[in-house]
Formats: structure tokens, sequence, C-alpha cells
């Protein structure tokens, strides 16, 4: 599918023809796209943030291939949509929403890390210091705010109430509401929920502004450091592109490794000046709060582990059978330069 197609149908999806259509004929990623391997690689940005291979490009990681936005997603479950009908060419989503996918037909295939948890970045569920809500019990028919249902905040969630002794209907009696982050404390400081799921930025905020205490955090739920998503392609697309696939591996892995033993505020620095140099009004505030890459393997090397508490969590949802899906039907370290 050439670049000009796959944008003519993200825009017919969302209802937005007229001009920008008739811009997209002109593109340097539509017909005049060179022969051979695609070298302009469609993907969903998010303003005011910097992504591994937005990184890589920046520090001259991709050789002779580009980058382009095509504007913000929902998540992870959408970019797994679009990857998977050619819509974009890759996307990042949460582990366990990939199994979830492939086992439902997908074909997709994780190459590289994209984003995890450590004791300096981690996802969190919170309460109102005052709300009385100390325990997993205390949480039997209340609502959590979380940024999109069936990835890693509801994995996570799950888990800790099943680890903390709820009965699988008893778990079926905690809500769990989707909610933009940004509006995430806000709704539990007007109580309109009674926990909500806080990361980043929002997190640091919402404690400093006090009244606000951290029920768990996934790095305890999961027993330690771990990379929750990856970067995935359809298998469509690495079978016509196996170098285009292996130069974006091979820079997103070196970036993943440049984040990793960089002092944090070079990265910080080097995240501002790459926002600064894009075109509307985005802010450089958010990634003054980044204090970790989270990826847990050097470079993004993925493991069985990462997709095998996945498989076993689905299984005892319900929702896969033992046999079905194994973690090296999801990826492939083939492209990463530090798979040892």
């Amino acid at each position: 599918m050439t670049k000009i197609r796959k944008f003519t149908s993200l825009i017919l999806a969302t209802g937005l023809v007229g001009s920008l259509l008739a811009g997209c004929s002109s593109s340097d990623g539509g017909a005049s796209a060179k022969e051979g391997e695609d070298k302009v690689l469609q993907y969903q940005g998010t303003p005011s943030a910097v992504s591994y291979p937005e990184l890589a490009a920046d520090l001259g990681y991709l050789g002779d291939l580009t980058l382009e936005d095509i504007g913000s997603g929902s998540g992870g479950p959408e970019s797994i949509q679009l990857t998977g009908t050619g819509e974009i060419d890759f996307g990042s989503a949460f582990n366990g929403a990939i199994v979830k996918a492939v086992s439902k037909g997908a074909k997709l295939k994780s190459v590289v890390g994209s984003y995890g948890s450590d004791e300096n970045t981690y996802m969190g569920v919170y309460v109102l210091a005052d709300s009385g809500i100390k325990s997993a019990k205390d949480l039997i028919g209340k609502k959590i705010g979380v940024n999109t249902l069936g990835a890693h905040a509801e994995f996570v969630i799950k888990d800790y109430l099943r680890q903390n002794g709820l009965t699988e209907d008893e778990i079926a009696e905690v809500q769990l509401v989707t909610i933009p982050s940004s509006n995430a404390e806000q709704s539990l400081r007007n109580e309109q929920l009674e926990a909500v799921q806080l990361s980043g930025i929002a997190r640091d905020l919402a404690i400093e502004r006090g009244n606000v205490a951290e029920l768990f955090r996934d790095i305890d739920v999961f027993g330690g450091e771990f990379t929750a998503g990856d970067y995935f392609f359809s298998e469509q697309y690495i079978k016509e592109n196996p170098t285009t696939v292996k130069t974006f591996t091979e820079g997103v892995a070196k970036a993943i490794e440049w984040a990793q033993t960089t002092p944090a505020e070079e990265v910080i620095e080097r995240f501002e000046k790459i926002i600064e140099a894009r075109d509307g009004d985005q802010t450089t505030d958010y990634v003054k709060f980044w204090k970790s890459a989270g990826i847990a393997e050097k470079g993004g090397v993925i493991t069985d582990s990462e997709y095998s508490v996945w498989i076993d969590w689905l299984i005892k949802n319900g929702e896969l059978k033992e046999g079905d899906i194994s973690p090296e039907d999801l990826y492939t370290n083939e492209f990463n330069p530090y798979e040892k």
C-alpha cells in the first residue's frame, strides 16, 4: 500500500476529506515515493512529548529513513488497529494488548521496546488521602479512572485486585472509567472518581498539591522493573521492507540505549530542542519531569517474560486458552544490535 493510499484511508476514516486530501496528493510520501522499500514511515506522534523513533531521528540514527507524524492517537488499541490495516507503518502498545490482538488474528510483530516502568518511571493508582481507601477490598463498588481500557492500567489493576484476594465477582464490582489523563486529578479531587491512574508529570504534580495518596504501583504488582510496551510492524510490512525495519529497529535501539546511559538533564535538554523545532504550539514543560527510560533491557531488547506474563494473565482472565499463543509468536530481536 502506498503512502497516498494509506493516508487517504485514514482521512476518510476520520471524515477529514476536503483540503487535506488535496494536500496529501503532493506529499513527498505519496506518489513521489521512491520505488523499492518504504523510506517515509508514518506514525502517530504525541504533542509535547518525544518518542524513541523521534529521538533516533534527531540523533541521526535512522539513516535514510524519514518519519511522518500524521497526528496524535487515543492509545495502544488504536495504534494496533491502524498498523494492522496499513494506515500507519509502525505503532506502539502495551504488550498485553498486543497479545490480545495477535491472538485474535492481527498479523503484527514487535521489534523493540517502547516504554516501561522502574523506580523512577512507573504507573500508579492514587486516591484522596482522607478517602479511607487503604486496600484492594476498599475498591469494591468504587470507580477508577484510566486512560484507556484493555491496556496497561486495566491489566495492572485487575492483577492487584487478584493478588489481594478479591474474587472475580468482587473484581467485577470495581468499575474502570476512561478519562483523559489531563482530567484525572481534577476528577479525583471533585470526587467524581474514587481512584485514578497517574504517571509522570500528572502524578508528580498531584502529589505536590497534597491530599493524594499512592495505593499501589505497577512495579510492585509485577515484582520489579519491566518493559511494558513495544514498537511493532505488520508482518506484511516487515516482509516487504526488511531493510527499512532493520534500520528503524537499530536506530531506535541505539536511541533507547542513549537515553538509558545519558544523564537525565542532557536527555531533557535534547527533548526540549526537538519539541522547540516543531511547528505548532507545543510546550516543553512536561519533558522537564523526565526521569528515566523505564525500559528494562539494554537497547529495548525484548524478552519472553515480557509477553508470557500477559499470556498467563489472559488465560487466568478466561480470554485465552493454554497453547493458543506463545511469546515467540509475538516478537523478534533479529533486527536489534543489542541482542546477545
